[in-house]
This record gives C-alpha cells, sequence and structure tokens, in this order.
C-alpha cells in the first residue's frame, strides 16, 4: 500500500495564497495608492487664499471622493497614505507644504480630520449599492457632505481655536467661508462617483 502520509518538510510548507486573493490585495494597493496621488493633485493646484491662512482648495474634494468610491476603509487609507507622504517631506498638501510643521498652523485640524472624512463618507455611502438613478446620486451627495460636516469642519474649528487662539463663534465664521464651496464640490465628487460606478459596476460592489 502506498504511503500518502506527507513528509514534515512538505506538511509544514504554507499553502500559496490563491489567485483572486492576491488580485484583490494587488487592486486594493492599487486603488489607494492611485486615490492618494489624486488627493496631492488637488491639494497642489492653486487655491483661493483666505484670511485665516487655509486656502479653498481642491483638496476636500479628493478625501470625499476616496471615500465614496473606495468605501470606508480603503478610503481612510488612500488619505492617510497622502498624510504620511506629506509629513515624510513631500511638497503634497496645499501652497506646496510638507512636514510636520504643516501641523503647527491653522489647517492642522482640516488635515487631521481628513481620513476620519473619507472613512465616514464611505461608510454612509454603502446604501448607494442598493440605490439607483438618482436616489444613488442622492444616497452620495448627501454621504459626502454630511462625513464633511461632521468631521472635517468640526476638526477645522477646533483646529482654528487651537491654533489661531480664537473662541468658538470666531472660528465657526471663519470657517464658513468653506461651505459653499465644500457643497460644490460634494455635488461633483458624487457626480463622478456615481459616473465610475456606472461605467464599472465592479467598483461599487466590491467597496470595503
Amino acid at each position: 500500500m502506498t504511503d500518502i502520509t506527507p513528509d514534515a518538510t512538505t506538511a509544514d510548507k504554507p499553502l500559496p495564497a490563491p489567485a483572486a486573493a492576491r488580485s484583490s490585495v494587488t487592486t486594493d494597493i492599487a486603488l489607494v495608492a492611485s486615490f492618494a496621488a489624486f488627493i496631492a493633485v488637488c491639494a497642489i493646484l492653486p487655491g483661493i487664499p483666505t484670511g485665516s491662512g487655509v486656502p479653498i482648495t481642491l483638496q476636500t474634494f479628493g478625501v470625499i471622493l476616496a471615500g465614496l468610491v473606495l468605501g470606508w476603509r480603503r478610503g481612510a487609507l488612500a488619505v492617510l497614505l497622502y498624510l504620511a507622504v506629506g509629513f515624510a517631506g513631500v511638497p503634497v498638501f496645499a501652497q506646496g507644504h510638507s512636514g510636520l510643521s504643516v501641523l503647527s498652523g491653522a489647517s492642522a485640524g482640516y488635515l487631521i480630520a481628513f481620513p476620519f472624512g473619507a472613512a465616514l463618507a464611505g461608510f454612509l455611502a454603502n446604501g448607494a449599492a442598493k440605490a439607483t438613478g438618482y436616489a444613488r446620486y442622492t444616497i452620495l451627495f448627501t454621504s459626502g457632505l454630511f462625513a464633511s460636516l461632521l468631521t472635517i469642519h468640526v476638526g477645522g474649528v477646533i483646529g482654528l481655536m487651537i491654533k489661531l487662539g480664537i473662541d468658538f463663534g470666531a472660528a465657526v465664521t471663519i470657517d464658513v467661508v468653506y461651505l459653499p464651496g465644500d457643497i460644490l464640490k460634494n455635488l461633483a465628487a458624487a457626480a463622478v462617483a456615481f459616473t465610475l460606478f456606472r461605467a464599472y459596476p465592479d467598483l461599487l460592489r466590491n467597496r470595503r
């Protein structure tokens, strides 16, 4: 009778990962890296200066879009990668800034809140997978807007109070300047995400 008992060296060897699993990880890495680069491009494009020292840029557009398209986990990872690259010294922040020194400026609260904004937008947008047409677009838009208001704006106000030494009312007055632009950016982010999901349905089904 043939002995089918595996020898110790064979039995102890780890099984290779399934091809589908390897492909999924590769796709995740590519998407996270691509959106991190996209956020960087949005940040370094010329912005509109404001009196607070925090310019109006397309940064939040990229952050929210990452969450809507990739889902809460991968969206947050894309933003964290973007921040890590900037903190490491690559000039990918607004106005070409880089390094940890940006955390001493008025924009610190906004930057710190970005990963939370992407994560919340991705989480709230989960319902878009079960919706179609205008309902899907509405879910995407409201998800992005609520995420922006509840995380990025809140973080920004706290940061302004701490870094500029002003009270809550004064910080809110400064932050309100960014609200109209954020509404427009969330409308645009929802439109881009809606279009991508129509063209690539698997992107919507595989959000995570």
